[in-house]
C-alpha cells in the first residue's frame, strides 16, 4: 500500500513561526502582552492555531503565559542572562576544544569562510548578529554532540530576549570580532587548551558588556 503523502506544515507552526520573528524583530518587546485577538484579527485565523502557537512559544522559553491575564513575552532577569552566559561558556568552550583537536581542513576552510562574513559585516549590527550566530551553531554542528548543540540552540534563542545584548554596547561588535580571530587562529594551530580559553574569555566579556548600565 502506498504511503499517504506528507500533509503540510501545520498552520500553528507558521504561526509560532510569525509570533517568534515578532519578538526577535522586537516588535514584541520582553514583557509586552500579546493581544490574541488582534493577532487572530491580523492573520485571518482562528483562536485555535493562535492558541497552540503559543504554547509552542511557551515551551520555548520565549513567552510566559500567566493564569487569567494571557500571554506575555518572556523578560530576562539579571540572573536569567548570567546563568545563561555561563551554561553558554561551559558548553561551547569544550566544543571548540573538540573541534580544535580533530576538525579536518574542509572543516576549518568552512568556519574560516564564517569567520570573513563577521568580518565584512562589523559596521552592520543586524549582519554581525546572524554571522556570528552562524558560525557558533556551525562550530557545534562540526563538533557533532547533538545534545549540546540542542542545548545551545534553546539557550542563544532565549539570549535574542536580552535588552541589554551585549552586541548592543557601543565598541562591542569590534571586541568581538577580535575575540573571534583569536579563537579562529587557536582552531586553525590546534590548540584545544586556547580554543577552550578563548572561548570562555569570550562570554565572559559578552556577559560584561551585556549588563545594565546604571
Amino acid at each position: 500500500m502506498p504511503a499517504a503523502p506528507l500533509a503540510p506544515r501545520a498552520l500553528y507552526l507558521e504561526v509560532a513561526e510569525h509570533v517568534r520573528q515578532r519578538i526577535f524583530g522586537r516588535q514584541l518587546e520582553p514583557g509586552a502582552w500579546i493581544d490574541e485577538q488582534a493577532l487572530c484579527a491580523e492573520l485571518g485565523i482562528s483562536r485555535t492555531p493562535l492558541r497552540e502557537a503559543l504554547k509552542v512559544l511557551a515551551a520555548e522559553g520565549l513567552v510566559t503565559m500567566k493564569v487569567r491575564r494571557g500571554a506575555y513575552v518572556t523578560e530576562m532577569s539579571e540572573r536569567d542572562v548570567r546563568e545563561a552566559y555561563q551554561l553558554l561558556a561551559l558548553l561551547e568552550s569544550d566544543a571548540a576544544a573538540q573541534l580544535a583537536a580533530r576538525a579536518t581542513e574542509a572543516e576549518l576552510a568552512e568556519l574560516q569562510a564564517l569567520h570573513d562574513e563577521l568580518e565584512r559585516s562589523v559596521n552592520q549590527r543586524d549582519a554581525f548578529f546572524a554571522a556570528n550566530e552562524r558560525f557558533h551553531l556551525r562550530l557545534l554542528e562540526l563538533e557533532g554532540n547533538r545534545w549540546r548543540l540542542h542545548m545551545v540552540t534553546d539557550l542563544r534563542r532565549l539570549m535574542k530576549l536580552n535588552r541589554h545584548h551585549s552586541l548592543f554596547q557601543q565598541g562591542r561588535l569590534a571586541e568581538s570580532l577580535d575575540e573571534h580571530r583569536q579563537l579562529m587562529a587557536a582552531l586553525t594551530q590546534r590548540h584545544p587548551e586556547n580554543a577552550a580559553r578563548l572561548t570562555r574569555q569570550h562570554f565572559d566579556n559578552g556577559l560584561q558588556a551585556a549588563r545594565p548600565t546604571a
